[in-house]
């Protein structure tokens, strides 16, 4: 599913919680500071509200958040699936509502206690289908062997990807130096004035040999974001509107949310080479793309989207990235949060907010005057543009 949206949908409001490692407070109550705080930016409030769209391995009921919030009526609801590989696609439901007027305004939001609450990373085994946040019945296939955990997910593709483009722990290490520095100067990043070396990188301990050290993985942190979206002719009311100008999902046969094992070249990612196509299919070309924001939940993962999206050749990620071309400086600066390896993991939707500041011209590490970014997620991935 694709659509090329020419800009007949446009963000107009962003909002946060502060990321931590305890928030203190439940989802639905972090998922409502941020929706007031992303409607309070687009100088609208909870009685304009008609739409809610979120994303699978959700711990917020709509029914709780609507009553939280006081919202008199909801139009349209939805959600995407593929856990965090699905965060872009929240933005093409959105628009896809506003612009066909099943709605009039639709908050996007993702609210998560990913340390003081149910932890991503943590083992459990158990019999019911939805534990240890599969989202699937997956994970019944994967426990016996002990593939218990994201990261043993994920280090099956990586390790193939590895032995296939003689891809070293090294090469995975210089992108996480590039986003540690970005979150060094980030005061919202978990990793604010740390930045590391690559000998740092090298020295953190293994989480799943050879692929992913602790420094390859994305933070367990709490907070919300949330996104407001409506119909361009009504964002132009508004004081900063950024056009949803293209927007994608691409779900392949035999994907689940957090591993591709059924897919018969693991050392590619085959959603993000279908999401490609949908999304530079016509009108815009990578070359127009100013900045990038790409789901980096593990390094590896990072790596494999910038070829699959084709940014560069297959197995030529750890070149484009030792020749500083995601540094500001480069040819597509990436993830200038510091990503959710540096920043934090709101399950992907951080990068989105930070997109719109970078369009804005408000990101704390301001490129000069960016007007298209990317932001992609695995299988799901939207292009968004500041108007002229």
């Amino acid at each position: 599913m694709s659509a090329g949206l020419g800009g007949a949908a446009a963000i107009v409001g962003i909002g946060q919680t502060e990321f931590s490692k305890a928030a203190g407070r439940s989802e639905t109550q972090l998922a409502s500071e941020a929706i007031v705080a992303a409607l309070l930016d687009a100088g609208l409030t909870t009685d304009d509200v008609d739409g809610f769209v979120s994303y699978t391995i959700d711990p917020v009921e709509e029914t709780e958040l609507v009553r939280a919030l006081g919202t008199p009526e909801v139009r349209w609801s939805s959600r995407v699936p593929y856990g965090g590989g699905g965060s872009q696609g929240v933005l093409l439901h959105a628009a896809a509502a506003v612009a066909g007027g099943a709605a009039r305004v639709v908050v996007a939001y993702r609210a998560i206690k990913a340390r003081s609450g149910e932890r991503f990373g943590r083992a459990k085994v158990s019999t019911r289908p939805t534990s240890a946040h599969s989202g699937s019945t997956a994970s019944q296939w994967c426990s016996p062997f002990g593939v218990l955990t994201p990261a043993s997910w994920m280090a099956l593709n990586a390790t193939r990807y590895m032995h296939a483009f003689g891809v070293t722990s090294a090469d995975f290490g210089r992108a996480v130096v590039q986003l540690r520095d970005y979150a060094a100067t980030n005061p919202n990043a978990h990793f604010y004035g740390r930045p590391i070396t690559l000998e740092d990188h090298q020295s953190s301990r293994w989480i799943a040999e050879p692929a992913i050290r602790l420094f390859d993985c994305c933070q367990e942190t709490d907070g919300a974001v949330a996104i407001v979206i409506t119909a361009s002719d009504r964002a132009q009311d508004t004081v900063a509107p950024i056009e949803i100008a293209a927007a994608g999902n691409a779900g392949l046969f035999g994907e689940e949310i957090a591993s591709d094992h059924y897919r018969p070249n693991l050392e590619v990612m085959e959603g993000s080479v279908a999401l490609a196509t949908q999304l530079f299919g016509g009108g815009f070309t990578r070359s127009d793309i100013d900045v990038a924001m790409i789901y980096d939940a593990f390094t590896p993962v990072f790596l494999m989207q910038l070829e699959a999206l084709g940014f560069c050749g297959f197995g030529e990620a750890k070149d484009f990235i030792a020749d500083g071309q995601i540094s500001p400086a480069g040819s597509l600066p990436c993830n200038t949060n510091g990503g959710l390896i540096g920043e934090g993991y709101i399950h992907g939707l951080n990068l989105t907010v930070e997109a719109v500041r970078q369009l804005r011209g408000t990101a704390v590490n301001q490129l000069d005057g960016p007007r298209t970014a990317l932001v992609a997620a695995s299988r799901t991935g939207v292009i968004l543009q500041r108007p002229l």
